[in-house]
C-alpha cells in the first residue's frame, strides 16, 4: 500500500516535511536559550532588589586609565547587584537622558557623575524629573541641586546601554538620548567606572521631585509561547505528511470509496421522449 512513498515525488516531500520540522525545532530551542536569558536577568534583579548593599569594588573594578577612559564592563553575575559608594556630586557634569518615560509620561533621568576620594567618578542615576511646563517633553527641567559634601549612595549596577547617541551640551548640562558610559566619559575630566548605579537610596536624602527610575522585567513568557508554538508547529507537518500518505494509500487501495448499490446499479438509464 505504501510503496508509492519511495517515488521521487514523495521522497521529496519527506525531505521537505523534514528539514522544515527541523528548522522549526531549531527555531524553538532559540526561544528556549532566550527564555532562559531572560529568566536569569529576572532573577538577578530581584535578587538585587533583596540583598544587602556590598562594597562598590565587589561588583566593579575601578577604572586604570587617566581622564576620559571607562573601566571594564561589570562581568554578568555582577549586574543588578546592590552596592555602596561614598563620593562627592559633580553638578557641574551632571547629564540629562531625554526621552524616559515614567508613570506614562515622558521626561528625563538625571544621571550625575559621583567622584569618590580616589579621584574616579560612578556616574549615578538620581532618578526621574518632568520637563519644565509647557514646553513639551524635551523642555529642560530646573534640576534639583546636589547636597553638598560627602554623600553615600545605595544602588544598583546597571550595564551601559547602546545606541547612545552624541552627546550634547545645552543650557550647560550634558544632554544624551541613552546612557553609554564610554560617550559620555569622553566628555567627562576624570576616569569613569563602566557601569552605571541606578539610585535606591541616598544620604543626605535625595531631593523628593526625583520620582524612582521603573525597572521592568523582561517578557520571558513570551518566548516560552513561541517555544510551543514552534515545536507544535514542527509536531504538526510532521502529522500533516503521515495524514496525506495514509488518504493517498487508503484511496490506491479503494479503502473508504461508496460503492453504488446493486439495484440502482441493475437499473436502465431513462431514455428522455421525444
Amino acid at each position: 500500500m505504501y510503496r508509492f512513498l519511495l517515488s521521487p515525488r514523495w521522497l521529496g516531500a519527506l525531505a521537505l516535511t523534514l528539514v522544515a520540522a527541523a528548522v522549526m525545532v531549531l527555531l524553538g530551542n532559540w526561544q528556549l536559550d532566550r527564555y532562559r536569558g531572560r529568566t536569569e536577568v529576572n532573577e538577578q534583579i530581584d535578587a538585587g532588589l533583596r540583598m544587602s548593599p556590598a562594597p562598590l569594588a565587589d561588583a566593579l573594578r575601578a577604572p586604570a586609565g587617566g581622564p576620559g577612559t571607562v573601566g571594564p564592563a561589570p562581568a554578568k553575575d555582577k549586574v543588578w547587584t546592590r552596592v555602596t559608594a561614598t563620593g562627592r556630586y559633580d553638578s557641574t557634569n551632571t547629564v540629562l537622558v531625554r526621552g524616559r518615560t515614567a508613570d506614562s509620561r515622558v521626561g528625563f533621568e538625571v544621571l550625575t557623575p559621583l567622584v569618590l576620594a580616589d579621584g574616579t567618578a560612578l556616574l549615578v542615576d538620581r532618578g526621574w524629573i518632568p520637563p519644565a511646563p509647557g514646553g513639551g517633553a524635551t523642555a529642560h527641567p530646573p534640576v534639583p541641586a546636589v547636597p553638598s559634601g560627602d554623600v553615600t549612595v545605595v544602588g544598583r549596577v546597571h550595564e551601559t546601554e547602546s545606541g547612545a547617541g552624541a552627546v550634547a551640551r545645552r543650557d550647560g548640562l550634558l544632554e544624551i538620548r541613552r546612557i553609554g558610559v564610554s560617550r559620555l566619559a569622553g566628555e567627562l575630566p576624570y576616569p569613569v567606572y563602566g557601569a552605571y548605579l541606578l539610585l535606591d537610596e541616598q544620604t543626605p536624602a535625595a531631593d523628593p521631585l526625583f520620582k524612582a527610575v521603573p525597572v521592568g522585567h523582561a517578557n520571558n513568557w513570551q518566548n516560552f509561547g513561541y517555544v510551543v508554538q514552534w515545536w507544535l508547529f514542527a509536531v504538526m507537518s510532521l502529522f500533516g505528511y503521515a495524514w496525506v500518505a495514509r488518504r493517498e494509500a487508503r484511496r490506491a487501495a479503494g479503502i473508504g470509496a461508496t460503492p453504488l448499490p446493486l439495484d440502482r446499479a441493475a437499473e436502465p438509464t431513462p431514455i428522455a421522449s421525444a
